[in-house]
């Protein structure tokens, strides 16, 4: 059987992977479900707390941003991608190819430092209350937002446009791995470990840290409430903690699970000569994905105020009437 080619040239053009049409179809049923959750569940929360006055705090601030973030990837890269990935073929060009890895490396790291910013707002929250308002002010998490972004981007379109990703083995990407109708990223051995350094384990480290260290003080704090028999603020204050602690501790446990697989991957496979199946990879780039649509499902199970905003906005009411200074949870 004659080869299929992404491109007219044979010379230059990628090997095309024609698959049965019914395997297309379920394809492009489950990424394009999974797109489309992530889509509308983050740009569910992300209006729902800039619409509610009473969910403009700090700490959301930094919901936002995260839900933001996953947003974008869902309609940025995980859409084109679920295109490529299912026609085997990349047909929207070299620039947006660059453009579109760019995103996915910038949005995938602004999305984790994201939740390691979440994880030190929980650890003031709980470890220093007190000064907390005083600490977490909306200037200083606005500054910690624009940190992360900046970051984000300089690794996202900095690797990339200035092919920083392939230092050091031009030649082997040029003869063995670039072709047209191909749209991968491909790293050095040094360029995955930097990147996955900066966009993965740093923040992931950051995150168990502050969560072991949350986890111990919380449960000294439970004790000593239990010793006491006049504590009934301290012990309804104490249970409010507790549990914006464990939803915090249930995203960053499918954060890991998501996350942990590619970038291990990701710094092994140039070390055993990129021998890693190229299916397996974009597998595990796909579940890493997912954790951008998990992230508003879990704020759904766990916050009852964003299953009340879900709620409002999926009856209508607030295009009805202005519903923003709705009280949706008392302190």
């Amino acid at each position: 059987m004659e080869p299929v080619f992404c491109v007219e040239s044979k010379n230059i053009s990628c090997v095309k992977t024609v698959y049965p049409l019914p395997f297309r179809v379920i394809l492009y049923m489950v990424l394009g479900v999974t797109v489309i959750v992530t889509v509308c569940g983050n740009l569910l929360v992300t209006v729902s707390i800039i619409y509610f006055k009473q969910l403009h705090t700090p700490t959301n601030y930094l919901l936002v941003s995260l839900a933001v973030s996953d947003f974008l990837l869902g309609f940025l890269v995980m859409l084109p991608d679920m295109i490529q990935l299912a026609e085997t073929c990349w047909y929207f060009g070299d620039i947006l190819c660059k453009v579109h890895l760019s995103f996915a490396v910038m949005l995938c790291t602004a999305s984790i430092i994201n939740l390691s910013l979440i994880s030190i707002d929980r650890y003031n929250a709980v470890i220093h209350p007190l000064l907390y308002r005083r600490k977490m002010t909306g200037n200083v998490v606005l500054l910690m937002i624009f940190v992360s972004w900046s970051i984000s981007g300089v690794v996202g379109f900095g690797m990339i446009f200035f092919r920083l990703n392939i230092l050091g083995i031009e030649d082997f990407y040029k003869d063995f791995v670039a072709c047209e109708g191909r749209c991968i990223l491909f790293q050095s051995g040094m360029s995955s470990t930097v990147s996955s350094v900066l966009s993965f384990y740093i923040p992931g480290i950051i995150m168990i840290c502050v969560y072991l260290k949350i986890f111990f003080v919380a449960k000294r704090q439970f004790l000593s409430i239990q010793n006491t028999t006049c504590m009934t603020s301290a012990r309804i204050s104490n249970k409010k903690q507790t549990k914006a602690t464990k939803t915090l501790v249930v995203i960053m446990g499918a954060f890991l699970l998501c996350w942990a697989p590619f970038f291990l991957c990701n710094v092994i496979d140039p070390f055993i000569s990129y021998s890693t199946p190229a299916a397996l990879m974009k597998t595990f780039g796909w579940v890493g994905f997912i954790n951008s649509t998990l992230n508003p499902l879990i704020y759904a199970f766990f916050y009852t105020w964003l299953r009340k905003a879900f709620c409002l906005f999926a009856s209508g009411k607030v295009f009805k009437e202005d519903m923003s200074n709705i009280t949706l949870f008392t302190e």
